[in-house]
């Protein structure tokens, strides 16, 4: 049979027609799969938290002041007075001497035997009544002596002998250690001056402190060795050195450290601290949709969604779990007891 005669029969035509719908079809499923896949999206996230740290200046300074101890002028009761003031709380009045808030371990209020809650009336049969003439004579005072006072604790009065000794500004200059990157090298730097190969006066990076997780580690790299350059680019400071690899380098990246041992100078490869990465979010709508954060911790997975319900549905935050099925069945876990909710 020619095509033109089955074409005019039925079954030509039927045939025909079939082909036709089948073409037709396989576009709209392929358009179908490509929405699908085109409303997927994933995203990415730190595996660890990253602690996010100031750069310090180069030159810095940690006290406002310069020196060691040094004598401030006066005596020191060891102790802090206010005024006292009555202990109710509807009726609240000022009464006679003055009250000890706090004192000094070891001071002279607490070797003579005072203690905080004490009321001071009177110092050398003088009356006080305010705080202030407590501070005033113990600024007038410049030598060791010895102070009689009346004390008042509860509705006992008794006396005791206080020796004031001369107040002594014990503060001491902080003192610098290292220059510390907590994060992409985890370790601890001084600046150092090397004479190397007839280079005098040469600049770096010196290694006093390798912290836990460290990349210097599986680098080779010891504590004492020096930090020259980074790709090339030469260290002028510790501080240099930690503001060189956190401007111009990403957690992960791998860098090339010139270093000097003994002498002797090297290259080594650096791959800096890598938190990693973990998928945080998933969503092939309306088959399944997975989330996960760090701050807080939470995970979450839904498999088909239907809007108002879902196959089935879990979420873990903190040390809590939950599972819901079709919105009907739901199980608790963690912190209380095992739930069992229809």
């Amino acid at each position: 049979m020619s095509f033109s005669a089955l074409l005019r029969s039925g079954y030509g035509r039927k045939a025909l027609q079939f082909k036709v719908i089948q073409l037709k079809a396989v576009p709209l499923a392929v358009l179908l799969a490509s929405g699908l896949f085109l409303s997927a999206c994933a995203s990415y996230e730190p595996r660890q938290l990253v602690p996010s740290i100031t750069l310090s200046p180069e030159d810095i300074v940690l006290s406002t002041f310069e020196g060691s101890s040094v004598q401030r002028g006066g005596v020191n009761f060891g102790m802090v007075t206010a005024i006292n003031e009555s202990d109710s709380l509807t009726n609240i009045s000022i009464l006679p001497g003055v009250r000890v808030r706090s004192v000094t371990p070891g001071g002279a209020a607490a070797l003579a035997g005072i203690r905080a809650g004490d009321v001071i009336l009177s110092i050398d049969q003088r009356e006080t009544n305010h705080p202030d003439l407590i501070d005033a004579l113990a600024l007038q005072t410049v030598n060791e002596q010895t102070f009689n006072f009346e004390v008042r604790r509860n509705t006992t009065v008794f006396a005791a002998t206080v020796t004031a000794r001369p107040a002594i500004d014990e503060r001491v200059a902080p003192v610098e250690l290292y220059r510390a990157d907590p994060v992409a090298t985890r370790a601890g730097y001084t600046t150092d001056l090397l004479q190397i190969n007839g280079q005098h006066n040469l600049a770096g990076a010196r290694i006093v402190e390798i912290f836990e997780q460290s990349p210097l580690s599986d680098a080779g790299l010891l504590i004492g060795d020096t930090i020259i350059a980074v790709n090339n680019i030469p260290v002028e400071s510790a501080q240099g050195f930690i503001n060189l690899i956190h401007n111009n380098h990403q957690l992960g990246d791998t860098v090339t450290l010139t270093v000097a041992r003994d002498q002797r100078v090297s290259d080594r490869r650096l791959q800096l601290w890598d938190p990693g990465r973990k998928l945080s979010r998933l969503s092939l709508w309306p088959l399944v949709s997975y989330e996960s954060t760090l701050t807080p911790q939470r995970t979450r997975l839904t498999i088909l969604d239907l809007w108002l319900i879902s196959l089935f549905d879990y979420q873990h935050v903190d040390g809590e779990k939950t599972y819901n099925i079709l919105g009907l069945f739901r199980v608790a876990s963690g912190y209380g007891d095992l739930q069992e909710e229809q």
